[in-house]
């Protein structure tokens, strides 16, 4: 019945692949739809989880996303990608800048201590893709890195509770080997929250 279906949305960032990430959602049973960065909270629908998309904007350097910080203030699972991992670090005290060493294309990760609830069931070593000249090099109190590379330490971070992670790659393109787990991972931990 489709009022059993969980309710997760995209927050649009501007990001390239937005699309891929509610596809993605679409394709794994989920109503989800693509909303504006800058909707007020209060028109948001009730949701089970969101998911803050890539952007164009230079988090590292603006530290500006729309409506974002607001949104992080929600009780719900919230997965932030790229851009939206880097500004979920700021809002929680930790901090982004400009990469030393950009990533473009392919790159492989490793889990750190299991990976968390996002790298349930996938690899220790994994190709994914990268788009991003900014990340995360301050880890918020209360949260622990799930995935790191050579050039980019916090590749993935999950907070204490269990409600936040943050992936500075993009899990919804092809290239990332195991994206739609990561996807159904998110998926499940939005289920186990749901409130009765």
């Amino acid at each position: 019945m489709p009022g059993d279906k969980l309710v997760i949305d995209v927050v649009d960032n501007g990001g390239q692949w937005t699309h891929r990430e509610w596809r993605m959602l679409r394709y794994l049973g989920v109503d989800t739809q693509i909303i504006e960065n800058n909707t007020p909270v209060e028109e948001l629908r009730e949701l089970d989880g969101l998911v803050l998309s890539g952007g164009a904007a230079r988090i590292g350097l603006s530290g500006e996303l729309g409506n974002c910080a607001a949104f992080l203030e929600l009780d719900i699972p919230i997965l932030g990608i790229c851009a939206g991992h880097q500004f979920m670090a700021r809002h929680y005290g930790g901090d982004a800048r400009e990469s030393p060493k950009p990533e473009f294309g392919a790159m492989s990760i490793d889990l750190v201590g299991g990976g968390g609830a996002i790298f349930a069931n996938t690899p220790e070593t994994q190709t994914v893709w990268e788009s991003h000249n900014d990340e995360v090099h301050v880890l918020p109190d209360s949260f622990f890195i799930t995935a790191s590379s050579e050039s980019c330490n916090i590749q993935g971070m999950e907070n204490n509770a269990g409600d936040r992670f943050g992936l500075q790659f993009h899990p919804e393109v092809n290239d990332s080997e195991f994206g739609k787990e990561m996807f159904e991972n998110f998926v499940e931990v939005c289920n186990v929250a749901k409130k009765p």
